[in-house]
């Protein structure tokens, strides 16, 4: 942890605010590098691999038809490892050189660090995340000419929404997972492998649980039409769970071990 973060820690008290703590924790995401390098890379990352893409084949692959929106919004592979990347560097960083135990000295109350934490990381990502969305999709298009659609075409400002939202849940499983395993390393060596190929090992079969796993749900926002039993939100909704569950598992950690 930095000095500037340290400072913002101890400067709470012991009998800290909502709002105090919300701040420290803003200043302590804004002064970590890897924290703010991996949150900024979920929108330039996302937008340039979007320009490499669409300027170098995007108008034959469109000239050929298939999903459209689905086409449109094909670089949400990459930034969805982008989030996780945020949301397990947000965390690490208090695992580093005893910077928890800064954090609990200048908050004890681990429940108010614990949800401070998690509201400004989910915070930060939608603030991001929004603006990615509706850039992937609109740098693409402009790469189409006369195969682009616009955001009225069905199904895209779904996407866009839906989507901003979807980055925002995997940031927070990634981020409760590593309130578990208290290490972005560790937490990203098995998030990137259970995103990028467990919907492929799973396919469709299994008895269908392949959908459900939290990428597959998420990623019906993409689609004019929903390949599998789930809808849109009931699959954003299956993603919330399974984010929702890795932030329980996270207090349970952080809650029961010594800093």
């Amino acid at each position: 942890m930095s000095p500037a973060t340290a400072a913002a820690a101890a400067a709470v008290v012991p009998a800290a605010p909502f709002v105090p703590v919300l701040r420290s924790e803003w200043i302590k995401i804004r002064s970590v590098r890897a924290s703010w390098g991996s949150l900024l890379a979920i929108l330039l990352v996302t937008t340039a691999l979007t320009v490499l893409a669409y300027a170098t084949i995007g108008e034959s692959e469109a000239a050929n038809g298939g999903n459209r929106v689905k086409e449109a919004f094909y670089t949400m592979n990459f930034a969805q490892v982008a989030a996780l990347a945020y949301g397990a560097t947000a965390v690490s960083s208090e695992y580093r050189e005893g910077a928890l135990r800064v954090s609990l000295a200048a908050v004890p109350r681990r429940g108010l660090l614990y949800c401070c934490k998690t509201a400004v990381i989910a915070v930060t990502a939608l603030l991001v995340s929004v603006p990615t969305t509706f850039a992937a999709f609109l740098v693409g298009q402009a790469f189409l000419g006369e195969y682009a659609i616009g955001l009225g075409h069905p199904g895209v400002l779904q996407a866009c929404v839906g989507g901003a939202v979807y980055l925002v849940l995997m940031t927070l499983f990634a981020a409760g997972l590593t309130f578990l395993l208290r290490s972005a390393v560790g937490a990203l060596s098995v998030l990137v492998p259970f995103v990028l190929v467990g919907s492929f090992v799973l396919g469709d079969g299994a008895g269908g649980i392949g959908a459900y796993l939290p990428d597959r749900a998420g990623s019906h926002f993409f689609r004019e039409t929903s390949p599998g039993p789930l809808g849109p939100w009931e699959g954003l909704a299956v993603t919330a769970l399974w984010a929702a569950a890795a932030l329980a598992v996270g207090w349970w950690a952080m809650r029961r071990r010594d800093a």
